[in-house]
């Protein structure tokens, strides 16, 4: 598994390190997936003027999110026989993240956790476009969370 973590912080917004605890979540999300396949992927850590550029930009959004998955798994032809599997890059809003940890009032640790889980999900093919996948995308996000005793509240 390769992870490469970013932390886009010219303010020096972002003072804890994630590395651990999201190497974690992407482990246990194989591992329950069933995956075995050697992943690569990135991680970058924004803020929120940032991700409102991504968002604009890329999905022509005008407005700052929380967490934005690009996949490179849309099709085959990503994929190379013996190779790792480059699932993509996730963007965190570190500033988003605090706001929605004070709001949900749970913290900070745990949104940028259910963040990672939530745009890894993402990466992996799964979605919330309708209420049947959504269903089947929280539930496995709460499943992976629970599983590494990363609580709500």
């Amino acid at each position: 598994m390769s992870i490469d973590f970013m932390y886009e912080d010219d303010n020096h917004l972002c003072q804890d390190n994630y590395e651990e605890i999201f190497t974690k979540i992407i482990e246990t999300t194989l591992r329950l997936l069933q995956i075995e396949d050697d992943v690569e992927l990135s991680c970058v850590i924004v803020d929120d003027e940032r991700i409102h550029q991504i968002n604009r930009e890329y999905r022509h959004i005008d407005r700052a999110t929380d967490v934005i998955s690009f996949a490179l798994e849309d099709n085959e032809q990503y994929y190379v026989e013996g190779m790792p599997r480059s699932l993509g890059d996730i963007f965190i809003s570190y500033d988003h993240a605090c706001q929605q940890a004070q709001e949900y009032g749970h913290s900070l640790k745990r949104e940028m956790c259910f963040l990672m889980t939530h745009g890894l999900l993402h990466l992996l093919g799964y979605d919330h476009m309708n209420e049947e996948e959504e269903k089947e995308m929280f539930s496995l996000q709460k499943k992976i969370l629970n599983e590494l005793e990363i609580m709500r509240g």
